[in-house]
């Protein structure tokens, strides 16, 4: 048979003091004693008390809870992003909620209503390579909780934004391959809405007219952010002419790279002697394939930390949810045998 639950009614009747001086102990207020606060905290040991969250919540209208949106954890780079969301979190008293999208726009739309219907507290989301559409983010500034993109943001959106210095991390790329000689360099880009690839391609194209150079637009295809996005490009990629082929290619994130590692190991193409690559990310499996990948590395646990700290300033005060922060992070290009 289910026992009621303990109560802070319960404990304080037990010790003959009011509620609010159990609640304030047990939230460790400075104004409780010391003595009184290990009174409290022993009891409610005893009870085996635990907080109603449901009724915190129904109180303070929200709960002590984060909602995180991500497009998917198989890669390191959101794996990475969300230890930094949650080590801070946890700091700061904070519960998270993992949403996963799994890059469908539907799916995201979903999580946004499960994370509202649920009182978090806020929301941090990557968006999804399918969404064209941010009403669902909308709804979250409707109703006035707080919400910080990373990575993949929406321009749509009114929301602060922690993102890395995409252009300038595929510019000193590209800039790299043409510096070793590298004629016809292809780019596998993103979805042509994110950002995130328009920000990249743009890194591709400048570095090609600093260098008196001009890009091939042939050689510039766009499809999603994952490996089997990576085998269709470098499969087009490896199906024209011979001479009109590229002998090198920048893709705009690390699976995208695998998978033309993947089409050039069923074509015949060496890689970087028929072809160099260069990827963006960093993840760890990248040092490890062969050969080892150059690529531009992004600080995803960083990116998660910021992303955290910030939500929790608009969380505590209210009036910074209606400015706009944009952080930009430093990316660094880590040189491999790739190219």
């Amino acid at each position: 048979m289910r026992q009621n639950q303990v109560t802070i009614k319960d404990i304080a009747r037990r010790l003959n003091v009011s509620t609010s001086t159990v609640s304030r102990a047990l939230r460790h207020h400075p104004d409780i004693s010391k003595q009184t606060r290990e009174k409290v905290e022993a009891l409610a040991r005893e009870l085996d008390y635990h907080p109603d969250s449901i009724a915190q919540s129904l109180k303070k209208q929200r709960t002590n809870t984060i909602g995180v949106i991500l497009p998917g954890i198989k890669h390191d780079f959101f794996s990475s992003a969300l230890n930094g969301i949650e080590d801070i979190a946890y700091s700061s008293g904070f519960n998270i909620i993992v949403c996963k999208s799994s890059e469908n726009y539907e799916r995201e739309r979903v999580n946004v209503h499960a994370l509202v219907s649920n009182r978090v507290a806020g929301v941090i989301a990557s968006v999804a390579q399918t969404t064209v559409d941010a009403d669902h983010f909308q709804l979250l500034k409707r109703r006035n909780i707080p919400l910080v993109f990373f990575d993949r943001v929406c321009k749509d959106v009114e929301a602060s934004r922690i993102i890395v210095d995409d252009y300038g991390g595929a510019m000193r790329a590209v800039e790299f391959l043409i510096k070793k000689g590298y004629k016809r360099i292809a780019h596998l880009g993103g979805p042509k809405h994110l950002s995130l690839s328009q920000n990249r391609l743009r890194g591709y194209i400048d570095a090609h007219k600093h260098n008196t150079m001009k890009p091939d637009p042939d050689l510039i295809i766009h499809g999603g952010m994952n490996e089997d996005d990576g085998i269709k490009g470098a499969k087009a990629l490896f199906s024209m002419p011979k001479a009109r082929r590229p002998d090198a290619v920048f893709t705009v994130n690390d699976p995208v790279a695998i998978g033309v590692y993947m089409a050039a190991r069923e074509a015949g193409v060496a890689i970087p002697g028929a072809l160099g690559v260069v990827g963006f990310s960093d993840n760890s499996i990248v040092s490890l394939i062969d050969p080892p990948l150059t690529t531009v590395s992004q600080p995803a646990y960083e990116m998660g930390v910021t992303a955290a700290k910030v939500l929790l300033e608009e969380i505590h005060d209210p009036e910074k949810r209606g400015h706009v922060f944009e952080k930009v992070l430093r990316t660094t290009l880590i040189v491999r045998d790739s190219a």
